[in-house]
Order: structure tokens, then sequence, then C-alpha cells
């Protein structure tokens, strides 16, 4: 089976482990690397293999320390350029070969971020961490860049010693750089097969806390203390996970939390998951956000996605796995008000991208599409309702979570399609077949727009949400006295978010309304990212001209883009703010992540290019 995001030739060979030594240089901002990659080959006289680059400087390979030719293809513009290497053998089917590429990274690789003091918590030194999730790993390291193969690594990373690297991988040890006593050289190792996106690298002034028996929290001494406070229950969320799927395989899981720019909420990053500082709500209520990474341990790293179009079966399954794991914790009716929420969010991308675009499909053709553009909410709440959905046809969630728990007992260490899973769905309920057949398939798949089935919901935790947002959206202006402070008292930030997600979906308020809900609740003091970015649409999208500086600086004070496209998105649809709109984010995004700049360029109109 093809990927269509990728070049590499893995029907001819595979790789099966990588040995990385990195020379980590933040003066050019490059990384100087040697890779040797184990490769098998999958067919006799095999003597020539493609490997995905982008923006690499390619200085020489060999093959068995013989030198190789390479030439290098033509570049396209989103998956880089083939590097083709002929070996000066030929090799039967079974054999392995040792490919060593020597190359350098491009300061502008877009799988790494390279920040200056000013940029990180500390203000003093250095900052660099890499994002190859979807199909960046190739500006990184020269690989086959696709989730369908999966390798073990190991890699020897050379930093300046005031700094301390990190990886998706268990740390192996330190010392003295040979070549330089000014540097120090990390030592890792995963030993359980991984597919590239998942390679992950840190370099910082990073401090670490322990948080359980097997988890530490890192990051800048500014933020650890607070971090180890806001994740103190990953153990729990750990054995809770244990317990519905199996075994945790990957030995430790540590939390990494990163400077602002990071692009996204979490990152399952094997052994050592990435997390936006704006989780750190001071009241552990966005810890969900790690439940959902711990549970990419098994569905997304353990059972992988074969390509970016069944991207759903790594992030639907998580999010059903993250919500039971909820339930476990706070109870049903919490997976249930979760899921509404999900389920308004769906609603949000389906309008953002139009009802029509196959980029809401479950299972989309990304043929010359590029996967960062795909990138939305639909692989996981459209996933997560299929899978609600089945749930609720097959028994109930002890009898679902049966399947999905020897779904990924069967498929472990390996990479699926929606095929592979639909198959064995209807072998685990072979007696239930005819129930099956009736699930409209193509609809749920392979059909633009919301869900063809709306699941209904208990609405218990968000009947009072629902009533006070139906109170708002009625109310003339001579009814605003009716409201008071004590609307909002018993509301947990759950709620309070659900609150202001309902509102998001009715025609924007009168500007009355907003001003009189910030003058009883106060919503400007309320420092929980998500109640605050919800907040900040609300009232600039009702013309108050007052939000609009606070917008522009939540947009630009964290780059997690689920915050930042959606609030650059409503002052640039602010007419009169909108060459505002544009200004700070040209103002500001040499500073952003490579993907998140680009995407906003897009939303805001901006033609690429600095």
């Amino acid at each position: 089976m093809a990927d269509p995001c990728s070049f590499s030739s893995f029907n001819r060979c595979v790789t099966k482990h990588l040995n990385l030594t990195l020379h980590v240089d933040f003066d050019s901002r490059v990384i100087r690397g040697r890779v040797a990659l184990t490769v098998e080959a999958l067919q006799d006289r095999f003597s020539a293999l493609t490997l995905d680059t982008k923006d690499l400087k390619i200085i020489s390979v060999s093959a068995h320390g013989q030198a190789a030719q390479f030439t290098m293809g033509p570049k396209h513009s989103f998956k880089g350029t083939p590097l083709d290497v002929t070996l000066p053998f030929d090799l039967s089917r079974g054999q392995h070969v040792i490919v060593e590429v020597t190359y350098e990274t491009s300061p502008s690789a877009t799988a790494l971020q390279w920040l200056t003091p000013e940029q990180t918590a500390g203000k003093k030194q250095p900052y660099l961490f890499s994002q190859c999730q979807a199909h960046h790993c190739r500006s990184m390291v020269p690989c086959q860049d696709s989730p369908s193969v999966k390798h073990t690594y190991y890699a020897q990373v050379s930093v300046p010693k005031e700094l301390v690297a990190v990886m998706s991988a268990v740390g192996d040890g330190q010392e003295v750089d040979a070549q330089d006593n000014n540097r120090v050289v990390y030592r890792f190792r995963q030993p359980v097969p991984m597919p590239s996106y998942l390679i992950a690298i840190v370099v910082g002034a990073l401090e670490s806390r322990e948080i359980g028996p097997r988890s530490r929290v890192w990051s800048e001494k500014e933020l650890v203390d607070k971090a180890a406070f806001e994740f103190s229950e990953t153990e729990t969320m750990l054995k809770t996970a244990e317990d519905l799927v199996g075994p945790y395989v990957w030995g430790q899981y540590d939390i990494l939390v990163l400077p602002p720019s990071f692009p996204y909420g979490g990152m399952e990053n094997p052994c050592l998951t990435f997390a936006t500082p704006t989780l750190l709500a001071g009241d552990k209520s966005l810890s969900n956000v790690i439940a959902h990474e711990i549970s990419h341990s098994w569905t997304g790293n353990l059972v992988t996605n074969k390509t970016w179009e069944h991207f759903w079966l790594n992030e639907g399954h998580t999010v059903y796995l993250e919500r039971m794991i909820g339930r476990c914790m706070e109870g049903e009716q919490f997976r249930q008000f979760k899921a509404m929420g999900g389920w308004k969010d769906l609603q949000d991308s389906v309008n953002t991208f139009g009802v029509n675009n196959p980029l809401t499909n479950l299972v989309p053709s990304l043929q010359d599409v590029d996967p960062d553009e795909a990138f939305s909410s639909v692989p996981y709440e459209k996933g997560f309702a299929l899978l609600y959905h089945l749930e609720e046809l097959m028994g109930g969630p002890e009898v679902f979570m049966g399947f999905v728990k020897a779904y990924i007992q069967l498929f472990a260490y390996s990479s699926v399609t929606t095929e592979d899973w639909k198959t064995y769905l209807f072998t685990y309920f072979k007696d239930k077949v005819d129930i099956l057949n009736k699930v409209d398939w193509n609809l749920w798949m392979f059909t633009p727009g919301m869900p063809p089935v709306r699941p209904q919901y208990d609405t218990s935790m968000a009947d009072t949400c629902i009533a006070l947002a139906h109170r708002w959206t009625t109310a003339k202006d001579q009814d605003l006295n009716t409201f008071t402070e004590s609307d909002v008292k018993t509301l947990s930030s759950h709620q309070l978010i659900e609150f202001l997600s309902l509102l998001l979906q009715e025609d924007p308020l009168p500007l009355s309304h907003v001003k009189k809900m910030q003058e009883l609740y106060d919503l400007n003091a309320c420092m929980n990212s998500e109640i605050r970015c919800r907040w900040l649409r609300l009232c600039v999208r009702s013309k108050w001209e007052e939000a609009v500086p606070m917008a522009l600086k939540m947009a630009t004070e964290q780059g997690r883009m689920k915050f930042t496209r959606p609030l650059f998105r409503e002052v640039f649809n602010f007419e009169k703010y909108r060459e505002e709109a544009v200004s700070r984010f040209v103002a500001h995004r040499a500073a952003m992540h490579p993907v998140t700049s680009a995407l906003v360029a897009k939303d805001l109109k901006v033609t690429t290019g600095l």
C-alpha cells in the first residue's frame, strides 16, 4: 500500500533500527547529524532505496562502510526531496544493510524550533524542541518517514554543557564530549519499535521533579513546581489505562512542559509527552490532555495508523480511551459531558472547513494534500462519535472496551488501516454481524460533514450550562438585571467552558450583554486558557473593542493552534481591526512555530514568505 505523504521505498525495504549521532549547534541553528539505518531487504537483488528528506544538506552516504552513490530528486512543496541511494552491492530478501548518512539540517527545518533566550521562561539560555508529526521528521533525519514503518532507535546528542537534552526514549547516561569539553553528550535508547514521527528531542535549561514511580515532569525551573502540582494525578491515570487496555510497555512516562510557542495541546512522544504551558490552570482542570497523551501509549504509539489518511484510528480511539479514563476517575456523567463538548468541537471544525469539504471525511484522501492542512478535530471527534455509536449498538462500554483491548493486543507493534480495523471488528463481534451490517459505513467513513447519527448524550452535567446560555441568548436589554454573579458560582471550569462554547454556536450577543457578563462574572480575570480563549472570541464577535488587544495578546503570547488560530480569525473578521490582526501577526510570526505561522498566514490571507 502506498503512502501519499512519503517518497520512501517501503515496498522494497524496511528500516528496523536507527542509530543517531547529533551535534546541536545553537549559533548556526542547525543539527549536524549522522544516522545509521539498519535496513532489511524485502526483495531479492535489492540494490537501491529511497529515503525522505526535507531541506537537508546530504554530505555523504555509505553502506557497510563502503561509499554509496546518491542523488537528490526534485523538491516537492510539502513532501520534501527524495534521497535515492544506490548500494555498492546486491542483497537477497531478508538480508540487512547498515546505510549511514552524514548530513546537516537547515536553520528553517520544519521539525525544529530554535528559541532565543528571550523566548523562554528563564530568559538566559536558548532552547530547541522538535515536532515531527505528521511528516516533519525528514527535515531532522533522513528516514522512511511514514507511520507504516516502525523501528527502534539509539541516539547520542552533544549539547552545550549548561543545557540538558531529553528525547522520546529512555536516558542512558551522559559524559563530557571527547571532542569539546564545553559540551556534554547525552545517550538515549528506545527499545520499542515506533514510527519516525515519534522521534523527539528537546534541549534547554531543564529541571525535573519526580511525580510518580515511573514519571517525572521536566521544564524550565520557573514552571517545574507548578507543573508537578498540575500533573500529580499522572500515575493514577496510567494505572487506570493499564486496567482498561493492558500493560504500559514504554517503561518511563515523563511529561515535558514546553515554552509557549508549542503548537499543540500535547504530543504523545514515547517516554516523554510534550505539553503546552496553557494546561497549567492551577487547579488540575485541564489535565485531561494528559489522559489523552497517556492513552496514545496504546492507540497511536503501540497500534499506529498506516498512513495519515487513517489518522482517526490514532485519534478517535485515543479520545475514546481518554474519556474512559475520565469515566473511571470522575464517573459516567463526566464522560457524557466531555463527549457533548467534543460534538461541538466537531461542529466547529465542519463549519470552518465547510460541510462539503472532503477533509471532513473520517477517512480523507490525502493525495497531494499536506497533512498539516488536514489537521482538525474531525479525526478525533468524528472518530469518537463512531466508536461511541458502536458501543451503544454492541452492548455498552464494558462490552465495547473488550473489543478495544483485544484490538490493541492483536495489532500491537504494527501499523493498520481502517480496513484492518473493520475486518477485526466484524470478527470480534461475529455474533452481531447483522447489527454491524446496518451501520452505513460509507456515510461514516467517506462522506463529508457531520456524522449520520447524532448520539443522545446524558445532559445532566450540561443542563445548567444550557439553561444559562439560553437565558443570555434570549434576554432583552431590560432583562439584564435578572443575572447575578451567583449564576456561575457553582459551575466547574468544565461547565464554564461548555457555557461559553454554547454561546459561540449562536449569533453574536449584543455588546450590552457581554459587558454585563464581564461586570458580573469577571471573566477577563480568568486565566484558564480554555475559558479565556472562548470568552475573548465571544467579546470580539460582539464587537467589544476593549477585548481586541486582549485577544491579540493571547494569540501571540502562546502559540497553541487551538487558541491562536481562532483568536486571529475573530479579530480578522472584525472589519475595523482586520489590518491590526494582520500587522500583529506579521510582527510576531518570526517567533511562531513554522506550522502555526503557515496556517495563520493562510487564515489571514497573508502571502507567505517573511
